[in-house]
């Protein structure tokens, strides 16, 4: 299955990788693969997972499609957030693709789960975890307390 452990690729993987040109990937291809609604499409999503994979191509995507994928799976699919954070964790350890800010989508995904935040309330927290702000104001105490180290205020 693509989504797997990632492995540091070996010199030639690097080059070849360079020739590439990136393409992004939508939030639709990661959400049919990981619910197979459309089974044709998840297989045509699992054969472009593997060729990424393989070298053959260079996925990139962004923590706002896997803001949306948590969006969904939630609302939509109905899913619990254990079970939305071991799909979140599968696509960030998928060989051949890159995430944008993927150290974010990490902290977020681990706290969403963890704290029982909301996604986005956990990714503005480990932006600003890791950009140095610690004071917010926000009508939302009751998520933001929950984060250890955070000046919360209503305005």
């Amino acid at each position: 299955m693509p989504f797997g452990n990632r492995h540091l690729p070996s010199a030639p993987d690097v080059v070849a990788r360079m020739e590439i040109e990136p393409a992004f990937a939508d939030a639709n291809l990661f959400l049919r693969y990981l619910t197979n609604d459309v089974p044709a499409q998840a297989d045509l999503v699992e054969s472009l997972l593997r060729r990424a994979e393989q070298g053959q191509v260079v996925l990139v995507t962004t923590g706002m499609v896997l803001a949306e994928i948590v969006w969904i799976l939630e609302s939509f699919y109905r899913l619990p957030k254990k079970d939305i954070q071991e799909k979140v964790l599968a696509i960030l350890n998928t060989g051949g693709l890159e995430v944008a800010d993927s150290d974010l989508i990490l902290q977020a995904i681990g706290w969403y789960a963890e704290k029982n935040v909301d996604f986005i309330d956990a990714y503005n927290a480990a932006w600003m975890f890791k950009n140095d702000v610690g004071k917010i104001y926000t009508f939302d105490l009751k998520h933001f307390n929950r984060f250890a180290g955070l000046s919360v205020e209503a305005p």
